[in-house]
């Protein structure tokens, strides 16, 4: 069952109508400003709700192909702006999309099949993306938007950053900069009030400790990698750039579509079979993957445009 007032995701430029709106109907009380500009000059915005110096950064858009964030960036600035005692000592700042360039090429507003979300696909490759790109880029060849998100990270001081995440099938779960202790079942609650599966074996977070069911802990600076031959670490991204400050980052993923299955901690029969099973397939369409790009890209062109440089 579906608790969404309407089956599509907000586009960037509605979010900004919606952040306007917002702004200029409590003007003592939000503020509505460009933070930055993205690759291809789009502008980044920041709505800012209370005026107290605790602070609470929100982050939509950081992943293009994950658009749940800009519904739920939406809701929850209207409910704190309607919601004094979440106002009471602390400020709320909600960057609306923190790639905007890749929301433009994503073209999925309302998918209605999984099929439909795939047609028009886009992620852009790990350096440029916004959260990530510290952590395959040196400092000094960071996107505009990386710089933007830490610049202000480093003005807020937010005591937690929230940023929202998705999935497109499964349940939701927590990722954690440092553990909250109590806040599995808090969260469980709020899924089970939604009707969203609490995802108990979440890919993303594969050896990484569980506080709870669907809360995972990351890996912090200065340990080891839970699998060093990865090309990305977690522990380098703009998650933990909080932590000078003293605060942590929650990333929270949400599916668009939603499987019972995921919240069964019941062992699988034979994992190693399955495992052997699925990475046969997965190479299998790998390789088919890359038999169609090469075919096609002879009769493309822009070679080095930004969907090009994803697909590689």
């Amino acid at each position: 069952m579906s608790l969404l007032p309407e089956l599509r995701y907000p586009s960037v430029p509605e979010l900004l109508a919606s952040a306007r709106a917002l702004a200029a109907s409590e003007p003592g009380l939000c503020a509505l400003r460009q933070v930055g500009r993205s690759r291809a000059g789009r502008p980044l915005h920041l709505l800012s709700v209370g005026h107290a110096q605790r602070s609470v950064l929100v982050v939509a858009g950081a992943h293009a192909n994950e658009p749940t964030g800009g519904s739920t960036l939406r809701v929850l600035a209207r409910r704190v702006l309607a919601e004094r005692e979440l106002r009471t000592g602390t400020s709320w700042h909600f960057l609306l999309c923190a790639d905007p360039d890749g929301a433009a090429l994503h073209v999925t507003p309302a998918p209605r099949s999984l099929l439909d979300y795939h047609l028009g696909f886009y992620r852009p490759t790990g350096a440029e993306q916004p959260e990530w790109s510290p952590s395959v880029l040196p400092p000094d060849r960071l996107p505009p938007e990386t710089r933007a998100l830490t610049g202000l990270i480093d003005e807020l001081r937010p005591y937690l950053q929230v940023t929202l995440h998705g999935t497109d099938l499964g349940g939701s779960w927590v990722q954690l900069t440092r553990d909250v202790p109590g806040l599995a079942e808090p969260f469980a609650k709020s899924a089970a009030q939604l009707h969203i599966p609490v995802e108990t074996g979440a890919s993303d977070a594969a050896g990484w400790p569980a506080s709870g069911p669907g809360v995972h802990v990351m890996p912090g600076p200065g340990t080891d990698a839970a699998y060093p031959s990865m090309p990305d670490d977690a522990r380098h991204s703009t998650w933990y750039h909080a932590h000078r400050y003293g605060g942590l980052t929650a990333v929270v993923e949400v599916p668009m579509w939603a499987s019972d299955l995921v919240d069964d901690p019941a062992p699988h029969p034979a994992p190693a079979a399955a495992m052997r099973r699925l990475a046969g397939r997965l190479l299998r369409d790998s390789l088919e993957v890359e038999r169609v790009l090469a075919e096609a890209l002879p009769r493309l062109d822009g070679a080095d445009g930004p969907l090009l440089r994803a697909a590689r």
